[in-house]
C-alpha cells in the first residue's frame, strides 16, 4: 500500500462521521433515523440487533447506527463504541416511569472510555404525547449528571 493510498483513506475517514443512536426500548430511535432518512415510519418493529444507514450531509458521510434498546441487548452496546464520533441518546418523554432507568443507562455510557471525546445529543422524544415529561423534568432526574449537559437536551416529536 503506497503513501498516497494511505493519505486518501485518512482523508476519506475525516469526511465520515459515525453516529450511534441509543436509548431504552420503545424510545423511538428507529423512527427518528427513518424520518431523518426520509423513509416511511408506518410500520416499525422493535430493533433486534442494529440498523445502519448512511446519509450525505454538507460533504460528510454520516453513518447512523441504530442499536436495539431492549434490556437483553444493552450489554452488546459496547461492541459499537469504537470510533464513535457522536452519541444520540433518545429518551421516551411519555414514559415517566422509566426516566430514572433511562438516566442510569446514560450514566453508564458516559463512563465508557471508548466514548470519551464523542459529542452527545439527548433527544427528549414523544413531546406530542399528553403528559410527556418536559426537558426540564428530564434534566432534573439526574441533575448532577446533566449539569454540564443542560444545553444539549432537545425536545422533539418523531
Amino acid at each position: 500500500m503506497g503513501l498516497l493510498t494511505i493519505l486518501r483513506k485518512q482523508r476519506a475517514r475525516e469526511r465520515e462521521m459515525r453516529i450511534l443512536i441509543l436509548g431504552l426500548d420503545n424510545a423511538g430511535k428507529t423512527t427518528i433515523m427513518k424520518k431523518f432518512m426520509g423513509q416511511s415510519t408506518d410500520q416499525i418493529e422493535p430493533t433486534l440487533g442494529f440498523n445502519i444507514k448512511t446519509v450525505e450531509f454538507k460533504g460528510f458521510a454520516l453513518n447512523l447506527w441504530d442499536v436495539g434498546g431492549q434490556r437483553s441487548l444493552r450489554s452488546y452496546w459496547r461492541n459499537y463504541f469504537e470510533q464513535t464520533d457522536a452519541l444520540i441518546w433518545v429518551v421516551d418523554s411519555g414514559d415517566k416511569e422509566r426516566l430514572a432507568q433511562c438516566s442510569e443507562e446514560l450514566k453508564k455510557l458516559l463512563s465508557e472510555e471508548r466514548l470519551v471525546g464523542a459529542s452527545l445529543l439527548v433527544l427528549a422524544n414523544k413531546q406530542d404525547l399528553p403528559g410527556a415529561a418536559t426537558v426540564q423534568t428530564i434534566a432534573k432526574v439526574r441533575k448532577s449528571m446533566f449539569l454540564f449537559l443542560d444545553n444539549i437536551i432537545t425536545p422533539i416529536t418523531a
